[in-house]
């Protein structure tokens, strides 16, 4: 059994990664304290990897495959990705590189918490609004080009003795009008196209992204897509191959063992902010998914 954990890979502990290497690297990262932009060369990339994942983050980060492909888990779902895909990855996400091929090429940009978003309040493009985790678009060559150009334009302006926040945000702006633009055109094809059961899973996923932290309970999730629980549990596995409970409780150890490994919470104080009965409940639950006990997680290498 695995005993890898996510690790909170934010711009602080990227720095740190990064520093030692930044002779080899620095013709392909750029990295403030708000705004980081990855350009081209895979060498970050396979930095970030050897830190062993999966990771979790705290920010927004737009990506663009231009060469070669990559196989990662992604907020509980496996994803094969290749040249000529847009990616969007947001806050609390969960994030498990598995594999990619020698020529992968990636540009992207990171915006940390820090990072003045260029929109008025309720203004923020829906895809990245917050009720989207992420997204991964296979786009035509002209809308990567569109994406590359803003992201050249970026890295220039970045590199000028004089670093012009307001026109990096118009920027940032410009590309995120751009992503979200291709998402929406997106959806509307595949709400179109897609199946009934295949509709039902991905709504099921991205609930128990968004809720399994205090609702561990299949009434909850079926009572919100308005079906009942035993049909929502037999698309669930005929869909995914796995139980609905299976996918519950698989986002719940996750985001438990992030708690207990990169906070100072109690084990008591968890088990509450997740809506245990008690916390003796909460530590029989966790050692029957993972073999050992909380506390022996926390203290474990």
């Amino acid at each position: 059994m695995s005993r890898q954990e996510p690790k909170l890979m934010n711009f602080s502990r990227m720095r740190d990664i990064l520093e030692p290497h930044i002779q080899q690297i620095r013709e392909q990262i750029f990295m403030n304290s708000e705004l980081a932009i990855l350009y081209g060369e895979p060498k970050v990339f396979r930095l970030i990897i050897q830190q062993k994942p999966p990771f979790t983050i705290d920010d927004h980060r737009l990506g663009m495959i231009v060469r070669g492909e990559l196989q990662a888990n992604i907020n509980l779902v496996e994803k094969h990705l290749h040249a000529g895909t847009l990616v969007f990855i947001g806050p609390g996400s969960i994030i498990s590189p598995v594999g990619f091929s020698p020529d992968l090429t990636i540009y992207g940009l990171g915006l940390s918490a820090n990072f003045p978003m260029p929109f008025a309040p309720g203004q923020m493009p829906p895809a990245f609004n917050g009720q989207v985790r992420d997204f991964q678009l296979p786009v035509s060559e002209g809308d990567i080009t569109t994406a590359r150009r803003i992201v050249d334009t970026l890295w220039h302006i970045v590199h000028q003795p004089d670093y012009d926040r307001q026109t990096v945000s118009s920027l940032v702006a410009a590309q995120m009008h751009h992503y979200n633009r291709l998402y929406q055109q997106h959806t509307t094809r595949l709400a179109a196209t897609l199946s009934r059961e295949q509709t039902i899973f991905d709504r099921f996923i991205y609930l128990v992204n968004q809720n399994a932290a205090r609702e561990h309970q299949l009434g909850f999730y079926a009572d919100k897509m308005c079906l009942t629980e035993r049909y929502l549990g037999t698309v669930i596995r005929q869909t995914s191959g796995t139980t609905a409970k299976g996918w519950i409780d698989r986002a719940i150890i996750t985001r438990v063992k992030v708690e207990l490994r990169h906070t100072s919470k109690s084990v008591a104080q968890i088990s509450e902010e997740m809506n245990f009965p008690n916390p003796s409940f909460f530590s029989k639950y966790f050692r029957r998914l993972t073999g050992m006990t909380p506390m022996d997680y926390k203290l474990s290498t």
